[in-house]
């Protein structure tokens, strides 16, 4: 599960970036502005400007192999994969956290920052759906990250006009969330059944998902990377609830009917939606 999962995952993004036709030895960056969605997998800071938010990635040994050896909110010790996808698209790491900027610096980050790099809306602990998260106090649901997204929109169009608006269509949106929803849900149920999440809860995911990714589009993104949920029952947190320290099969096998889901949505939205492609 965990080598298949991995391999579609980046098989997903090499088909992205033929389809944009993107040749990444270029020395420019090769698309315009990234607009970055998602949970922990993404999160370059966000949840560090959330004051009640208790999960952050602010403190050692998170960091240790990022440049300087310090915390920068990433769920990680360096880079997360937002930044390779990033750099491997010619940018120097992934854009900024929306939040990093206040309401007093806002037109000058959209003026001289959203057009060349672009921003980062994901959030550590969230999910799909609102309440997941709530544990945690504070986080950023994605659909609170494509309500941010139409912010800046709006702001895009009053400040810059109608062609930087229009550039909107040609930017990459990276998605990676839903690992959370998936993990709260088995939580909450306190079991390992394997019965107890299954298709019906998938299927409540996929339509969430849906529904944010149609709001996107009504707002002008047309190109899409999507990174479906992995083997998440092979996380440590997992293996280590188990005394044969084996992955937890029950939760890959819904991280497989999710991924089989997501792949016929974003079948049938391309369908459906004229100039989307993923």
């Amino acid at each position: 599960m965990a080598k298949s999962a991995i391999f579609s995952l980046w098989l997903n993004i090499i088909v992205y970036l033929g389809i944009l036709g993107l040749h990444v030895s270029h020395s420019q960056p090769c698309v315009p502005p990234l607009y970055i969605f998602g949970d922990s997998t993404a999160d370059v800071g966000t949840n560090n400007y959330l004051p009640d938010c208790r999960v952050k990635a602010d403190s050692p040994y998170n960091g240790i192999d990022y440049p300087q050896s310090k915390p920068t909110g990433r769920f990680s010790n360096g880079y997360n994969t937002i930044d390779y996808l990033a750099q491997l698209l010619k940018f120097y790491e992934s854009p900024p956290p929306f939040l990093s900027f206040s309401d007093s610096n806002i037109s000058h980050f959209l003026i001289k920052t959203v057009p060349t790099t672009g921003i980062n809306f994901a959030s550590g602990g969230s999910g799909l759906l609102d309440s997941t998260g709530h544990k945690y106090i504070r986080v950023i649901s994605f659909g609170e990250q494509v309500q941010q997204f139409s912010i800046v929109r709006s702001n895009i169009s009053e400040l810059l006009g109608a062609s930087a608006v229009a550039n909107i269509s040609k930017s990459l949106f990276i998605i990676s969330v839903g690992s959370n929803d998936i993990f709260e849900h088995y939580d909450a149920n306190h079991t390992s059944d394997p019965t107890v999440t299954g298709q019906n809860y998938i299927t409540t995911l996929i339509s969430t998902y849906e529904t944010h990714l149609r709001n996107l589009y009504e707002l002008g993104a047309r190109r899409f990377g999507i990174i479906s949920v992995g083997a998440i029952g092979c996380c440590p947190c997992q293996r280590n609830s188990s005394r044969s320290g084996d992955c937890f099969e029950a939760m890959n096998g819904d991280a497989q009917l999710f991924y089989t889901a997501l792949r016929r949505l974003l079948q049938k939205l391309s369908s459906e939606c004229e100039g989307l492609s993923g």
